[in-house]
């Protein structure tokens, strides 16, 4: 998968509708992975015969549910924060919420940064080991 340059807001699409393969190309997915958010519910495409016709709600949807994975947010924590952007009240509440998320996942990955660090001194602390018998002292 590449990486996507960030699209200006001037830059994005005016269309209406767009189809599986419109949107698999524009965010450089697959079709099944949209699926998959579909099959999640954070996705309501309507339907022209066998074909899934996208709105502009949907791509935005799914706009943040890739930016919410990229942040390495659960589905349950993107669908929160994605219900609460098609909600018609205050941002506040929605604001206040995604400090939460981040807050929590900051916290995890502090965490787990300071796991690695405990790690890479003991695997330091092998090889320090293994050099010295090597080196017969």
């Amino acid at each position: 998968m590449t990486s996507r340059k960030p699209v200006s807001a001037a830059a994005e699409p005016q269309q209406t509708t767009f189809t599986i393969t419109e949107l698999a190309a524009e965010f450089d997915i697959t079709p099944r992975a949209i699926r998959f958010y579909e099959e999640a519910g954070l996705l309501e495409p309507s339907r022209k015969g066998r074909n899934r016709v996208y709105s502009q709600r949907d791509r935005t949807r799914l706009k943040l549910t890739l930016r919410g994975k990229r942040l390495g947010l659960s589905l349950q924590e993107i669908r929160q924060l994605v219900d609460m952007y098609d909600s018609q009240a205050s941002a506040a509440p929605q604001l206040r919420a995604f400090l939460t998320i981040l807050a929590r996942h900051r916290q995890q990955l502090e965490q787990q940064r300071d796991d690695i660090e405990v790690t890479l001194a003991e695997i330091r602390q092998h090889e320090k080991r293994c050099r010295s018998l090597l080196n017969g002292t």
